[in-house]
């Protein structure tokens, strides 16, 4: 990102950028920052925009063919094309040639880096991956925007704010503007302000009611799955997300138990890194047999619904009744 920063910065820019990777928000901001710096405003004459894995690749070449009309420059963008992963390679043949007043700008969320496309992008231009960033970032992300609003929030709050709203950076953005605007004349929030406003990620949503069942709190795991039906989440949603977690939970400790370390397990589990050592604490109240018969029961229990035997909001409720009940 530093390079890229530089290149807005100094207006150099290279002839094509790929910018891929998970983190949705950075991807957007960096493209309308890209465009707003290359052209000028309401340039609609010299830019073009193609989305979709539908690109007509003859087409775009044409387009790049045409010199601009009274501008150093044509930008065309692309997003989630597919070209780096199958289809590309017409247009690798002709980006080595590619016109000096054409500018590509390639937005992907995943890339294949043996791609003929690819190798060529990567020797005449920039390649820059944005993905998931990481705990600390997300902190100096965060209090940066509370600085600029005159605001601030303790270190813990911030944590227990990421474990309520989850990772995602435009989720972040639109929760923190609900705090700021809650909070009035206050600099300072806490986490009574988050609870008052920000909304609970399912996916923790989810993560809450697997610690109430393993802690074998019956009344809690319940009230968390009447929650979720009463945000109109489907039964089998629900289910499947269950599933899900308890299947995270085998694999992360069997990780653990082959000696990997959290790094690891991150890129092995697809986890973000700033919530594995919860998954590594939940997962130790469960043996893998364990795990792997509620996995079992989840997959029968859809089975069950499927073929009329039981309805889906009382499939999983039953489900979350016999693993949450004490012994």
């Amino acid at each position: 990102m530093k390079s890229l920063n530089e290149d807005l910065k100094t207006g150099k820019f290279k002839q094509i950028y790929l910018l891929y990777g998970s983190e949705g928000y950075l991807k957007k901001q960096y493209k309308e920052r890209f465009i707003k710096a290359m052209l000028p405003e309401g340039d609609t004459m010299n830019y073009a925009y193609y989305e979709g894995k539908g690109t007509d690749i003859k087409e775009v070449i044409d387009l790049s063919e045409t010199l601009p009309f009274f501008a150093p420059r044509r930008l065309v963008v692309f997003e989630n094309t597919g070209f780096f992963k199958s289809g590309g390679n017409d247009l690798a043949d002709y980006v080595r040639e590619l016109p000096e007043t054409t500018f590509y700008i390639f937005i992907e969320s995943e890339i294949d880096k043996r791609s003929r496309l690819y190798k060529t992008v990567k020797t005449k231009g920039h390649i820059v991956e944005l993905a998931t960033q990481d705990e600390n970032t997300l902190k100096r992300w965060i209090q940066s925007i509370l600085k600029k609003e005159g605001k601030s929030m303790a270190d813990a709050d911030i944590l227990y704010f990421l474990n309520k709203v989850g990772t995602d950076m435009e989720n972040i953005q639109k929760e923190l503007e609900k705090l700021v605007c809650y909070a009035l004349e206050r600099q300072t929030l806490g986490r009574e302000d988050v609870d008052a406003v920000c909304v609970t990620q399912i996916s923790n949503h989810i993560f809450d009611m697997v610690s109430a069942v393993s802690e074998k709190n019956q009344r809690r795991a319940l009230d968390l799955y009447y929650e979720l039906l009463a945000l109109k989440e489907p039964p089998m949603r629900i289910l499947f997300l269950l599933t899900r977690q308890y299947r995270l939970l085998f694999h992360v400790k069997s990780l653990v138990q082959q000696g990997y370390g959290r790094k690891e397990i991150a890129s092995r589990a697809g986890l973000h890194p700033f919530v594995v050592g919860k998954y590594m604490d939940q997962s130790k109240r469960f043996r893998l047999g364990e795990l792997r018969s509620v996995m079992e029961e989840g997959a029968r229990i859809e089975q069950d619904v499927k073929t009329g035997l039981l309805s889906d909001s009382l499939a999983v409720e039953l489900f979350i009744v016999k693993y949450s009940a004490k012994s």
